[in-house]
């Protein structure tokens, strides 16, 4: 037999031993076949559900029913947004399996489904006391060779919840207590503020807008003092899209000390109490509708000016009342670089007045010596 031939011997047969080995390992992994698509959470009852749980361990977010809304236990019961909440249950419920992958739970800690490892975890409870598992999900790692993510089904059912399978519509599961409420505190149009007046330990002061201008005017500014216009302009607006990072019910060791009033041309006006402890700015807020709230008169038929002018008194009572309700015996934290604006001191808005300088008159001879005599013409 020639050298050619026995090296073509020897590439065939090294390429065998290579197909048998992996052949041997693909063995011993997971099978994984198509199957049709259909929904991990089959039929899930969402009037059922008590409480979801998002996460694990300390760093999980617990949102329970109330009624026909949910509040986010981490904070203190606050309530949770509605619409947030449906998004996270359409979310897990629309998770469509592409295959399974595997159906040995052996496997889970590899795949990153466990609940320790995983990447997002969504636990659907029955109501209290007696409080169970309805459903679950589990979002595990991405796949390492093509598309797909793997997910788990959490169940009572042990062979249900052993399964892994594939998925292509990953989702995206918010984690943070904070994803589940409003943080927008309050947001008014700056063209609408009629007045602001901050309050602080040892004064106060009063801005308004300058009629037929955009520009800020201080009241009763002192003699000698002028206005800062960026620094009025801060305050002023404080209060266009007001946020907080972080909601408590209790007050234990705030003192509320300063406050920030805005009063809007339609006769509602916000009030804003504001104590500091610790390098962190807290406030509680109400709102109340000073103008007079109209009565329908059904006995008389009203022109549509009229009518309309009514209509948004009752809106702008309306919306001031539901905002107190909301808002009463919370106390939010807000940002330092927002707190600022809402108490800053009279010093730090006005700055001392350009004295004009003194118009000097032609210089005139200070002594005797400088006067030049005047020689006569001579003939």
């Amino acid at each position: 037999m020639s050298n050619k031939n026995l090296t073509i011997l020897g590439i065939v047969t090294i390429l065998m031993v290579i197909w048998a080995v992996v052949q041997s390992r693909v063995s011993s992994m997971p099978r994984s076949g198509p199957e049709a698509l259909s929904y991990l959470i089959p039929g899930l009852d969402t009037t059922g559900i008590g409480s979801i749980v998002v996460g694990t361990g300390e760093d999980s977010v617990t949102l329970k029913r109330r009624g026909r809304d949910f509040v986010v236990t981490n904070k203190d019961n606050y309530p949770a947004v509605t619409s947030t909440i449906s998004e996270l249950i359409t979310t897990c419920l629309d998770i469509k399996t592409a295959e399974l992958y595997t159906d040995e739970s052996t496997y889970h800690e590899d795949l990153e489904v466990t609940e320790e490892k995983a990447r997002s975890v969504v636990k659907f409870m029955t109501p209290e006391p007696n409080s169970a598992v309805l459903a679950g999900v589990v979002v595990g790692k991405s796949r390492e060779l093509g598309e797909g993510t793997y997910v788990r089904l959490i169940s009572d059912d042990k062979v249900a919840s052993d399964k892994v399978y594939v998925t292509s519509n990953v989702p995206f599961i918010k984690s943070q207590a904070t994803d589940y409420i409003e943080q927008e505190l309050v947001s008014v149009n700056r063209d609408d503020i009629n007045s602001v007046t901050v309050s602080y330990p040892g004064g106060d002061y009063t801005l308004k807008p300058k009629e037929g201008s955009k520009d800020i005017t201080l009241v009763n500014i002192q003699a000698g003092k002028k206005a800062k216009s960026s620094e009025c302009d801060s305050v002023f607006g404080a209060l266009s899209n007001l946020r907080f990072d972080d909601v408590r019910a209790q007050s234990t060791g705030l003192l509320f000390d300063r406050r920030y009033v805005c009063k809007l041309n339609d006769s509602t006006v916000y009030t804003l109490e504001i104590a500091k402890k610790d390098d962190k700015t807290y406030v509680s807020c109400t709102a109340e509708y000073t103008g007079e709230v109209p009565k329908k008169d059904m006995t008389k038929v009203e022109p549509e000016e009229v009518l309309k002018e009514k209509e948004a008194k009752l809106l702008a009572w309306e919306k001031a009342q539901k905002f107190a309700a909301k808002h009463k015996g919370w106390k939010y934290e807000i940002a330092d670089w927002k707190a600022k604006d809402l108490t800053k001191e009279l010093s730090e808005l006005v700055e001392d007045e350009e004295k004009p300088e003194e118009v000097k008159g032609p210089e005139e001879p200070n002594s005797v010596s400088e006067i030049q005599p005047v020689e006569p013409n001579s003939v």
